[in-house]
């Protein structure tokens, strides 16, 4: 593999990139909360708009899976932009589109237009995760990356959070479901101004060897795709997003549904089960994660073994609830989501320990669009198909012509295809260490060629 590359053969300098908490990590982290918070806004809001436009669970998921299908596809050439033009300048004009574009699905006034806008939402925000991910990367070295992924990952669960608290009060609020999407747009706007005027680090200015580019590498992708450690964590990714979307697409529907929960407390248990839960998942897993690295990168993925493992019987555990105690359902699925975030301190920093710094962004949206095409669009269109089967089903064995009735509990048996994925998840991680130590050091010494 030739990169075409002058090496100094000593170290980048040290200019306070290191730090963590740095201004850029910091704007990075607050633009990766807005891009979850928009994209949780039809999640919440999902049984008003069911009900407005008369949508089923299959299509109810298509909201979801219209906006991942784009944002894979649409990932890869931004991807290879994000590796050769300025990425602060990418992510802020992202930022002006999806913002701009959430403001107008709140306008949209059939399901068809919807979609259509929610596709175009999902363009603007591929802009944004290549680019940022590969920009963490030039950042911060090796030994800091988990910490620093882990406080840029931070804006999941927080977005989770904050859409999960407030959105369902805003709708009742304004008594519309469509007014959450108006206020989003306003601080993506404040934000996009930010990254427009940042400067962009150093391609491979957090290595431990100084790197000067003269050329390109031809047949990119190819080449990623011959790295085995890649090929598992894309299989781990396409799996662990298939269960994410499912989970953030249907919790608030099968509260309302199974446990007959009010819209607003509905979306506050969410909120605590998908995003209270990822601020003590990242936080104190990054650390730990960042400590194992020093031994090998090995040793930090098999957190994400560990983690996701154990995140499968809890889940299970949690559905098996199916209407009972609300408190268990919460509590049960509270713990196994905070175990399934190692996945991101786990995996994400994996992949910078395998890719050279000139292919990182491509990678990250390499990986996305597997994992997002293939699993974050089918999780919601595979679970609501499912769940409309399983209410059919029972609707017809009582002899009924409606289904309503039965949804929440077509829809608890189609959410047990979670645990199931989260297993995996953890099979494919522990594919991924047997081959992570070999690929990292191959990477390191293409570097020094």
């Amino acid at each position: 593999m030739s990169l075409r590359q002058t090496v100094t053969g000593t170290p980048a300098p040290d200019t306070g990139r290191t730090t963590i908490l740095s201004g850029a990590l910091v704007a990075l982290f607050l633009a990766n909360l807005l891009n979850f918070f928009d994209r949780s806004i039809p999640s919440v809001v999902a049984e008003p708009i069911k009900n407005e436009f008369a949508l089923s669970d299959l299509q109810l998921g298509l909201i979801t899976s219209a906006f991942t299908l784009v944002y894979a596809i649409a990932g890869l050439p931004l991807g290879r932009l994000a590796d050769r033009g300025n990425r602060p300048g990418i992510i802020g004009v992202g930022l002006l589109v999806w913002s701009g574009l959430t403001a107008a699905t709140g306008a949209a006034g059939n399901y068809m237009l919807f979609i259509l806008v929610r596709l175009g939402v999902g363009v603007g925000e591929a802009a944004f995760t290549p680019a940022a991910n590969s920009m963490i990367g030039d950042l911060y070295p090796a030994d800091r990356r988990s910490r620093a992924v882990g406080v840029f990952m931070l804006g999941l669960p927080m977005g989770l959070m904050l859409a999960y608290f407030t959105v369902g009060r805003i709708a009742e609020t304004f008594d519309s479901w469509r007014a959450p999407f108006f206020v989003a747009a306003v601080p993506g706007v404040i934000l996009a101004l930010v990254m427009l005027r940042m400067r962009d680090p150093e391609r491979g200015g957090a290595e431990q060897v100084s790197i000067t580019e003269t050329g390109s590498v031809p047949r990119p992708i190819r080449l990623l795709l011959s790295i085995p450690t890649l090929r598992w964590l894309i299989l781990a990714g396409l799996t662990f997003n298939f269960a994410a979307y499912a989970v953030n697409s249907f919790t608030v529907p099968l509260l309302m549904r199974q446990y007959e929960l009010k819209l607003t407390s509905a979306a506050v248990v969410t909120g605590v089960v998908v995003g209270l839960t990822g601020l003590f998942g990242l936080l104190l897993g990054a650390r730990y994660a960042d400590r194992a690295s020093a031994t090998s990168p090995r040793a930090r993925l098999m957190i994400g073994v560990i983690t996701s493992a154990g995140a499968a019987p809890l889940t299970a555990l949690a559905l098996m609830q199916n209407g009972g105690s609300v408190f268990l359902f919460a509590l049960l699925f509270s713990l196994g989501w905070l175990l399934a975030y190692g996945f991101y301190i786990s995996v994400y920093p994996a992949i910078h320990d395998v890719v050279v710094p000139q292919l990182r962004a491509t990678a990250t949206a390499l990986f996305f669009a597997a994992m997002y095409l293939l699993g974050g669009f089918a999780g919601p269109v595979v679970v609501g198909g499912i769940s409309d089967w399983f209410a059919q089903r029972a609707a017809r064995s009582a002899g009924v012509q409606g289904v309503s009735q039965f949804a929440g509990q077509g829809l608890n048996s189609a959410l047990y295809l979670v645990p199931v994925m989260l297993a995996l998840t953890a099979v494919f991680i522990y594919l991924a260490t047997r081959r992570v130590d070999v690929d990292s050091i191959r990477m390191r010494s293409s570097l020094a060629d």
